[in-house]
């Protein structure tokens, strides 16, 4: 068997599948799909949550293309600890971690300069047994201070039962309705007195969704009905913010990578010790100092929507910048009303392809309302603090469609309204009437779109079945010809009156329609048809479709010789 012959087998084995699967649903498969997808949809809201990582990847690349970006503000600054700093400081204090002295010097050289804020990304868990003289000095430049701020950090759960803290020995750690008060909590407080006794402490976590990437930023931690703060909740309860009234909250990127203010550490340390001054002394005057690291040998490194190696002082700085200005991104679940938009789309999509309201006006009205709805959610992510995430009826709503599609297509030919393909099923003598439209192309010019408009429209008139097709322009040579004419049929059988009044009755209502019609689609509609009736017999089974085109050429014969009698 030749490539050619195996072609055509599947051509065929595909017309026969197509003709099968539409002989047992026909136009109910629509609705067979819908209650399918609606049994998902269902499923998927309260269980299964297999649109969640669609939703993530939709807001990433919306966040990532979105045109109205907030600035960062002009007042947090970064003194990032970079591999310059590193490698510069490293001739006088050796590698990281430095003495702690070095801290406590920048502490009270920038002191000086009345910051608003000094907050650290830098845990200091453990004693420099080394050099207990440069904890006791960094331990002192703390004590003087009422506005730095040090991190802590929540261990797994999983070794809660293994640690000696309680939520209440904790600074800023609050009890919520319920808490227990002897349950203990694995956290790694800072190893300095005066920082505890300073009770500016926050967590500094940063929780990645299941892929990996950070998008929230945690308000506070509930642990065992115990409100542990986050390190930017407790900056905004001691500078007086408004802290958001969820306990996460989706970050409001500024931008990509370094879009804060960033100094050099070792620039600013070596500045402050200098006789020479060369930076301004009011550098920091009123400014958030975020001291943190972005070298990578530091791994404080995160994958976040905007780049795969976000540093996390900028992600602290961001949450940060959130908290202040209150623009932190709700991003309501709205589990309910999503579900019952993502029930709408897929019905209301069935239900058109089940009354066959014409591919083009599906495809249409399908493809605007998912437009619609994508640009609701960007609009929303551009213009608004409220992420509205309609990523999962989308989603949901386009997968149907496709398949209804699919299934539309294949079986197009098998489930047309075709008299041809009526006559050919039934038996015996039947009565044909045949009713010929001419548009008149001198006056309007006559697009496809409006022709098969006009068709639907044709369709849709009378009471009966019948079957309307078009000849459009697109013909060449002889069949040209016949460009933009219409061709009503309808069938009965041989005898029956009954159904022969019901055609003249539908023609009447055809006709009168017409007019209507041809003012919505063409431009001059007066006097743009012509038409012709014709009734004749063809034979049932097998020899219907020789009998309609003898029935065809008779009738363009019958309107030809009617044209040219004189009127």
């Amino acid at each position: 068997m030749n490539r050619k012959q195996i072609v055509n087998h599947l051509l065929r084995w595909r017309a026969r599948f197509s003709e099968r699967i539409a002989q047992l649903w026909k136009h109910s498969f629509y609705l067979y799909l819908a209650g399918l997808f609606s049994v998902f949809a269902v499923l998927d809201t309260t269980v299964l949550h297999y649109t969640s990582d669609m939703r993530q990847s939709a807001f990433d690349a919306m966040v990532r293309y979105r045109i109205v970006v907030p600035k960062p503000d002009p007042d947090i600054v970064i003194v990032d600890i970079n591999e310059a700093s590193l490698a510069a400081m490293a001739q006088d204090y050796g590698r990281w971690p430095w003495p702690r002295q070095v801290m406590g010097e920048f502490v009270e050289q920038i002191e000086k300069q009345q910051p608003k804020a000094v907050v650290f990304d830098i845990l200091f868990s453990d004693a420099d047994v080394y050099n207990p003289d440069s904890d006791t000095y960094f331990n002192d430049a703390i004590a003087a201070t009422n506005n730095t701020f040090f991190p802590m950090l929540r261990l797994d759960p999983s070794s809660d039962s293994l640690s000696q803290v309680k939520p209440a020995m904790i600074p800023g750690v609050t009890p919520l309705p319920g808490a227990q008060p002897d349950a203990t909590v694995a956290v790694v407080l800072p190893h300095f007195q005066a920082a505890l006794d300073g009770g500016r402490l926050g967590l500094h976590n940063i929780y990645p969704d299941a892929d990996n990437v950070a998008r929230e930023y945690m308000v506070y931690r509930d642990d065992y009905g115990w409100k542990v703060p986050s390190l930017p909740a407790r900056i905004a309860q001691e500078l007086g913010w408004v802290k958001p009234p969820a306990q996460q909250v989706l970050l409001n990127w500024r931008g990509k990578p370094f879009t804060y203010r960033y100094v050099s550490f070792s620039d600013v340390f070596a500045d402050m010790g200098s006789k020479e001054k060369k930076r301004p002394q009011d550098e920091f005057k009123g400014k958030i100092v975020i001291i943190g690291s972005t070298a990578p040998s530091l791994f404080d490194i995160k994958a976040t929507p905007l780049d795969k190696m976000h540093p996390g002082v900028e992600i602290l700085a961001t949450a940060i910048d959130n908290f202040k200005h209150g623009d932190a991104l709700r991003f309501p679940e709205w589990r309910f009303p999503y579900l019952l938009l993502t029930l709408a789309i897929v019905w209301l999509t069935a239900w058109s392809f089940y009354r066959d309201t014409g591919r083009d006006k599906i495809d249409r009205a399908f493809g605007l309302s998912q437009f619609v709805l994508v640009g609701i959610s960007y609009a929303s992510i551009n213009l608004t603090t409220t992420y509205i995430n309609l990523t999962g009826p989308v989603t949901v709503g386009v997968a149907f469609f496709t398949l209804a599609r699919l299934y539309a297509t294949t079986t197009s030919r098998a489930l047309e309204r075709s008299m041809v393909r009526t006559a050919a099923v039934r038996s015996g003598e039947l009565q044909a009437t045949l009713l010929l439209i001419r548009l008149n192309t001198e006056r309007n010019v006559i697009r496809p779109i409006a022709l098969g408009r006009i068709c639907q429209a044709l369709l849709k008139t009378g009471r009966i079945t019948k079957s309307v097709e078009a000849l459009a322009g697109e013909q060449k040579g002889l069949w040209n010809l016949f460009e933009n004419t219409l061709a009503v049929s309808w069938v009965a059988n041989a005898g029956d009156d009954e159904a022969q009044a019901a055609i003249r009755r539908d023609i009447d209502a055809l006709l009168a329609a017409l007019p209507t019609v041809l003012r919505r689609h063409l431009a001059q509609p007066d006097n743009a048809a012509s038409h012709f009736v014709y009734h004749g017999q063809i034979a049932g089974g097998d020899a219907a479709r020789a009998g309609w085109r003898v029935m065809f050429a008779e009738a363009l014969l019958e309107w030809d010789k009617q044209e040219k009698e004189p009127t």
